[in-house]
């Protein structure tokens, strides 16, 4: 059953997640009602403080991406279809020294928002699956993005606090609605 997702301007999206430290059934059921609730949005990723649980735990799912990208995990090329979606429990980024890329993001927690924000193109990550079993990942492009706008979720960090000042202005008045929005609703 899909979760409901978190709006902007509810708290939880500024929460720090805690480390998982429980690899249980309720954590196997939760990360796959987060894979559903994102598909069912049709997004590509999604954090556990979207769902309303401050936890260090994403998922992402870039099977049907058209963008381009590249990935090692755990020091072998598996196909996407056998790695995604991919549960990423207590992950550590490292960014590589590369030039920062500009690119369009979106939020499933701020609909209809967009924006363009400048992030590095290539990490590598260290992280759990729901099975508590270690990995490292290297990869850049859309995947490296996506999973760098999921992790600051785990960490209270949004895509807009990324935004340079002149983006930021020009969705300014959609976010204030949405926040607006999300308030109303909090009060019913």
């Amino acid at each position: 059953m899909p979760l409901q997702i978190v709006q902007y301007n509810e708290p939880i999206l500024r929460a720090k997640g805690a480390k998982v430290t429980k690899f249980d059934a309720a954590l196997a059921c939760l990360t796959q009602e987060m894979i559903l609730t994102m598909q069912e949005a049709g997004g590509i990723g999604l954090a556990a403080q979207q769902v309303g649980q401050a936890l260090q735990l994403c998922v992402v799912d870039l099977r049907e991406a058209e963008a381009e990208f590249t990935w090692e995990l755990d020091g072998a090329k598996p196909p996407l279809d056998l790695i995604m979606p991919m549960v990423i429990v207590n992950p550590q980024v490292v960014t590589h020294p590369v030039p920062p890329v500009t690119y369009e993001e979106g939020c499933l927690s701020f609909p209809n928002i967009r924006g363009n924000i400048s992030r590095i193109d290539a990490i590598t990550m260290k992280f759990q699956d729901e099975k508590a079993v270690p990995h490292l990942l290297t990869c850049d492009g859309l995947l490296a993005r996506c999973i760098q706008h999921e992790v600051d979720h785990l960490n209270g960090v949004l895509f807009i606090d990324r935004m340079d000042k002149p983006t930021r202005a020009g969705i300014d008045e959609a976010v204030k609605a949405l926040a607006r929005q999300t308030k109303a609703a909090t009060r019913k």
